[in-house]
């Protein structure tokens, strides 16, 4: 395996003064990430200081520090450890052949860098690269383009924001070659003043572009005349995709598909392409039409992005689903279905999530556990009130709701409950997790559905981990 970065390309990148000559093959700046052969960057915080756990990493096996003071250990000294690590980002970038692919927007990032990163992985037969978890900020996006092996033919980027101006630095340092804009919806709409300014944020990731760049918008967004003006401002290469006719690359029919997910039969330009999505939901129709768009613009293989679709497995937090054994006083007492969607959650996320249970069929009962949407500002009372719709439109027996926004809705299902529905739910509002989990325990049954999902602040995947494990 080709070394990731020597001491002295490492010095040179970062305008730093090596200690000493070494290898790295990995980067990272959590000490506790660190395995042997790695790269340490001792970033400075308001919360805490990396150089405080210099000695951990060596003890670890690390290869080697990113420092601002003179440590025991092989090191380079730069004056700002932050500035070095977006100095080797620009270095990696510099130094690549790969065709970089850049992801953002407010719902599907993950899912859709995942994805593309599983087709072009396959096709390359292992030489694609990808930002791991959601690190997307920051921090996240230079860390990951450090990590890319210079002889990669993919780098798959997430870049997310939540304020005016981030995307911009963040798409400057991955100088992608597509550009994709998932979906615009109202996640952090509590730092803007609409959709609209959420949608100029995200269009920030068409600046970066490389000439001849290609910019993927999607055309069933009601600011996709917004985001392809944006777009046309830094390249002649816009690709739409969505359901509509007009629509470059489009969704011709969808049909569910034996075991879950769909059938579906796209139209990319001049030819057709029919596949089968793993996961289930209009929302992964139209993120696998996304990923179609941006592997026939890296001259991909249409194929072998097919056949990762139809493989492709739900992530932890945002779909992964678990059967769960039900116990009561250490006894089995049946199975239940778990879908976990727990990292995140906004109206629109939340709206295709119980569209979705809505069309699940089970035994059982079909109950839902959600946390309040977080960073909606002045308009949280609205949105969590607009929830109670999709909550009853789900079909949803049981429910339990978590966090103190969460009140809104609460009060909204209990008026639309007494307006005498056709069945009557049971509704439930807690304060946090712990509470959560109780209910849960409390309602589950063998043969249910439950569905999870929150904004990640309120913890509700240690709901998920104790209902998986058993251990409650």
């Amino acid at each position: 395996m080709t070394v990731l970065w020597t001491s002295s390309a490492i010095a040179k990148a970062v305008q730093g003064k090596a200690s000493a000559e070494f290898e790295a093959n990995g980067v990272a700046f959590d000490s506790r990430e660190i395995g042997p052969g790695d790269l340490f960057f001792a970033l400075k915080g308001e919360q805490s200081d990396g150089h405080l756990y210099v000695d951990n990493i060596y003890a670890a096996g690390g290869a080697g520090a990113i420092v601002s003071q003179p440590v025991d250990g092989p090191h380079i000294l730069v004056s700002d450890t932050t500035k070095a690590l977006n100095q080797l980002a620009i270095a990696s970038r510099a130094r690549s052949h790969a065709k970089i692919i850049g992801v953002t927007g407010s719902v599907g990032k993950t899912g859709t860098k995942e994805a593309l990163f599983a087709a072009l992985n396959r096709s390359s037969m292992g030489k694609a690269h990808r930002s791991v978890k959601s690190y997307n900020n920051h921090v996240g996006v230079p860390l990951s383009l450090s990590r890319m092996p210079a002889e990669c033919q993919y780098g798959i980027f997430e870049m997310g924001m939540n304020h005016p101006g981030e995307l911009a630095q963040l798409t400057r340092l991955v100088r992608p070659d597509v550009a994709i804009v998932t979906a615009i919806a109202p996640a952090h709409v509590g730092h803007f003043s609409g959709e609209e300014e959420i949608a100029d944020a995200k269009a920030e990731i068409f600046q970066g572009l490389t000439k001849d760049g290609t910019a993927i918008i999607p055309f069933d967004s009601p600011h996709y005349a917004r985001l392809r003006k944006a777009a046309s401002r830094y390249t002649k290469n816009i690709v739409s995709f969505g359901f509509g006719e007009q629509a470059d690359v489009r969704a011709m029919d969808v049909v569910p598909a034996q075991g879950g997910g769909s059938l579906v039969t796209a139209k990319l330009g001049d030819r057709s392409l029919c596949f089968t999505i793993s996961e289930p939901g209009e929302h992964w129709v139209s993120n696998a039409l996304a990923i179609l768009a941006a592997v026939r613009a890296v001259d991909g293989d249409l194929a072998s992005a097919g056949l990762a679709l139809a493989e492709l497995e739900g992530l932890d937090g945002r779909g992964k689903r678990h059967q769960i054994n039900l116990k009561d006083g250490g006894s089995n007492i049946g199975q239940a279905l778990l879908i976990d969607e727990s990292y995140n959650a906004n109206p629109v996320s939340m709206k295709a999530t119980l569209s979705q249970l809505a069309s699940e069929s089970c035994s059982g009962k079909k109950m839902v556990l959600l946390g309040a949407m977080g960073e909606l500002g002045d308009k949280a009372q609205v949105y969590h009130e607009a929830l109670a719709a999709d909550i009853i439109a789900s079909g949803a027996q049981a429910i339990i709701l978590v966090g103190d926004e969460m009140a809104y809705t609460s009060a909204q299902l209990a008026k639309m409950v007494s307006e005498k529905l056709d069945h009557t739910p049971e509704i439930s509002h807690v304060a946090g997790s712990s509470e959560a989990l109780a209910e849960v325990i409390g309602k589950i049954s063998d043969g249910d559905i439950l569905l999870i999902k929150g904004s990640n602040y309120l913890g509700l995947s240690k709901v998920v981990s104790a209902l998986v494990s058993g251990e409650y």
